[in-house]
């Protein structure tokens, strides 16, 4: 589902791609009346292995419905390709850290006690694993990057659901991090402001129906945080 821009006499102040964390951000950026394009384009795990093709001035999703989409947001903002975009991108491909940290991925690397130790996390080889599970998210930045566009990249609310270990979360979220920030991604990173003492989002920016995702409240300080940057 897709979140369209809020108005459509205002002219859109950025474009939002992502996958389903991008929902808040478009309900809060709908609340606040400040105009947009976009919408989450589906789920996370869609947007890490490779997902879409390029061109010199565009890119093709694989999936015709998030192709769908992705034109219809073009043809909003009146442009053809993507190298013409007006305005920011701001999007969350990639950044689905508890995914990528799907227990039963990491149970080849615990060690007796069934944890995965410290020193594979920290390791080169968890790093290379981490960017070889995200490959097509970071061949989306690259892509953004040579296109000479604007990107911010919301870091996901910080929940671990049970199906994922929070160890490897943490630890992947931080080489995802790392490998955006070498892009020139402008990370908008609300954690020290959203979470407790264990690193874990506070209840009062969680999504109250499920295990995942932020609400209003979260979505309402990343906009913020936009406005700020000057979008």
């Amino acid at each position: 589902m897709t979140t369209q821009c809020s108005t459509t006499t205002t002219p859109a102040r950025f474009l939002l791609l992502g996958d389903s964390h991008a929902g808040c951000v478009g309900r809060a950026a709908q609340a606040a009346e400040l105009p947009f394009v976009g919408g989450p384009l589906g789920s996370g795990r869609d947007f890490l292995g490779p997902f879409f093709d390029t061109g010199t001035t565009d890119l093709t999703f694989r999936q015709a419905d998030t192709q769908r989409l992705y034109r219809q947001h073009l043809h909003t903002l009146d442009v053809s390709a993507l190298a013409g975009l007006p305005v920011p991108l701001v999007c969350t491909f990639g950044l689905s850290a508890h995914t990528v940290a799907t227990r039963q991925n990491w149970d080849l690397y615990r060690d007796r006690h069934g944890t995965v130790p410290d020193t594979f996390l920290h390791s080169r080889l968890f790093a290379d694993l981490v960017r070889a599970t995200v490959r097509g998210a970071l061949a989306f930045y690259d892509h953004i990057a040579a296109l000479g566009l604007r990107v911010l990249a919301p870091l996901p609310p910080q929940r671990v659901p049970g199906m994922s270990d929070p160890n490897v979360f943490f630890a992947a979220q931080h080489v995802l991090v790392d490998e955006l920030t070498a892009r020139d991604v402008e990370l908008v990173d609300l954690r020290a402001r959203v979470t407790d003492g264990t690193g874990l989002q506070r209840p009062a920016f969680c999504q109250a129906d499920d295990t995942i995702h932020g609400n209003l409240a979260f979505g309402r300080l990343v906009v913020s945080e936009l406005l700020d940057r000057g979008l």
